[in-house]
Order: C-alpha cells, then sequence, then structure tokens
C-alpha cells in the first residue's frame, strides 16, 4: 500500500462513486476500479460494497479512511512547510467556498491575488457550508468561505461584508409594486422561490411580522430559483451578488429591506493547523482589497 492507492481511496470514499472520484483525479474510471480491487486484494479485506449507484464504506473501508486522512494531512502539511522555505510565490491554494461566495465574492479576490503572486495555482471545491467545514476538517482545503456557522474556538475568521436579499419577479407578473426597496410584510401570501439554505431566516423575519411564508419552492440552485421566476411560477428571493451571474432580463429585482434579511459569510481557517505561507499570503491580501 502507498501514498497514490491512498489517495485514491479517500477521493472513492469521498466521492461515494467511482466515476466522481476518477473525474476528480483527472484518471480514467477502469484503471481506477482496477486499484480499488488490487488494494482489497493487498489488504485482504473488502472495503467497499459495491452497489447501484452509489459505493458505501464497510467498517474495515471506515478505518481505512479515517487513518488515510490523518497520514495524508501530514504528507501534504509536511510538503507545504518544506515547500514554504521559500516565498510562498509559488504552490496551490486549496480553498472551498458555498456557491455564491464562489461566484460572487471571489473572482475579483483571485484576480487581485493572482496579480501579486502569478505562478501559485487553484484548486478549488463549491459546496454547502457543510461540505467545506468537512473538507476543512480532512485537511482538502486550508481555508473556506462559509456561511458564519462556526466555532470560534476552532477557526480564525474574516467576517465578510453582509449581503442583502432581493425579490426577483417577472414585470409583467410583478406582484409587489415596488421599484427600489420592500418591506418584509410586503412578501406575505406571496408563493416564494427559496434556496434551502435561506429558510431559517426568512421565515423567522416573517413570523417576526405576523406570518407564515408560502413557500411554494425549496431549492439548491439559485439559477434554477431565478428560472422559475422567469417562468412565472412565483417570487425567488436571491442574494444580491448571483443577479449579475444568472441574468434573466424579463425578470425585476427588488432590495428586500430588513437588516436581518442579510447573507454573513466568513473566511475561515483553522486555528491550530498548519497554514502554508501561500495560504497565509490570501489571507493578508484579503485584508488589503
Amino acid at each position: 500500500m502507498d501514498i497514490r492507492q491512498l489517495r485514491y481511496f479517500q477521493a472513492i470514499a469521498e466521492e461515494g462513486q467511482i466515476s466522481k472520484a476518477a473525474k476528480r483525479l483527472n484518471i480514467a474510471q477502469p484503471p481506477l476500479s482496477q486499484q480499488l480491487k488490487l488494494l482489497e486484494q493487498e489488504l485482504g479485506v473488502t472495503l467497499v460494497e459495491r452497489g447501484s449507484r452509489h459505493l458505501r464504506l464497510t467498517d474495515a473501508g471506515r478505518l481505512l479512511q479515517e487513518r488515510a486522512t490523518k497520514l495524508l494531512e501530514f504528507l501534504n502539511a509536511t510538503t507545504a512547510e518544506l515547500q514554504d522555505m521559500s516565498s510562498g510565490a509559488k504552490g496551490t491554494l486549496n480553498i472551498g467556498a458555498v456557491a455564491s461566495a464562489g461566484a460572487g465574492f471571489l473572482p475579483e479576490r483571485i484576480r487581485y491575488f493572482h496579480q501579486r503572486y502569478p505562478e501559485v495555482t487553484f484548486q478549488f471545491w463549491e459546496g454547502s457550508t457543510s461540505r467545506i467545514l468537512r473538507l476543512l476538517q480532512h485537511g482538502i482545503i486550508e481555508i473556506g468561505i462559509t456561511r458564519t456557522v462556526f466555532d470560534p474556538d476552532l477557526f480564525q475568521a474574516v467576517d465578510l461584508p453582509p449581503e442583502p436579499l432581493l425579490t426577483a419577479q417577472t414585470a409583467e407578473g410583478d406582484q409587489l409594486g415596488h421599484d427600489d426597496s420592500l418591506s418584509v410584510v410586503d412578501l406575505s401570501g406571496k408563493p416564494l422561490l427559496i434556496h434551502r439554505s435561506n429558510e431559517a431566516i426568512i421565515a423567522e423575519s416573517c413570523r417576526r411580522y405576523g406570518f407564515e411564508p408560502h413557500i411554494i419552492c425549496r431549492g439548491d440552485d439559485t439559477r434554477t430559483l431565478l428560472a422559475w421566476a422567469a417562468a412565472g411560477i412565483g417570487i425567488a428571493i436571491v442574494p444580491q451578488s448571483v443577479v449579475s451571474l444568472a441574468p434573466h432580463q424579463q425578470l425585476t429585482y427588488c432590495k428586500i429591506a430588513d437588516p436581518a434579511l442579510m447573507i454573513r459569510k466568513a473566511v475561515i481557517c483553522y486555528k491550530d493547523r498548519y497554514l502554508s505561507l501561500v495560504a497565509k499570503n490570501f489571507m493578508a491580501s484579503l485584508l488589503g482589497v
């Protein structure tokens, strides 16, 4: 068993599918399947239960994943420390972000950083806050941009400016009748299309005004919610940053004037874990932008 096999197995365990793991590793699927079989033969145990769509780790597989994660984390940290004996102007920045930050907040910051450090390359992961925290925990990324749900004893954080939520609806089917901003109470009885991650703050704000929100769709992709709004199905509630990323000429946007309806994010990293000089430079550049 070597480091390459451990990296292959870790990818399989985390992705749950050979095809996804192969895509992540940038190798063909058959050789990866063969490597998994060879590893099981070498160890004399079954590491995964092969289902029709997803792989499930056996007890032996879970133990190997736990140990492999620690070994690879140690190896990655050692490699990074050795590379950081230089100026930190070269290397790879491993970073993850929730979707709205990855498309809205990050590009300008990455451009600024890349101008200063043109030989730095990037590995980027996107997902929910819980996924970003898992990637941090497993040492796959060094820096995460998440909704501000984290343990301040574990993480160092740089708070980002709060981002307002907007309504999006077709001009023809305008159910709100406001130009620049509206109150939460204006949403009462209206068919709402919301992202699951925003449901709690939207529902809480509506209840403060004495009504339950009429949510007709909860989704995981803001672009889909905007497409449904453009089709006249309902009123999408989306972060301001996504408007320019998925433009719909038939949609009109209006800011919800409520301080509680703000998306708050933070750039985080572990306090007690080695941070590469490339990552340190990026954190420093965030404070300087």
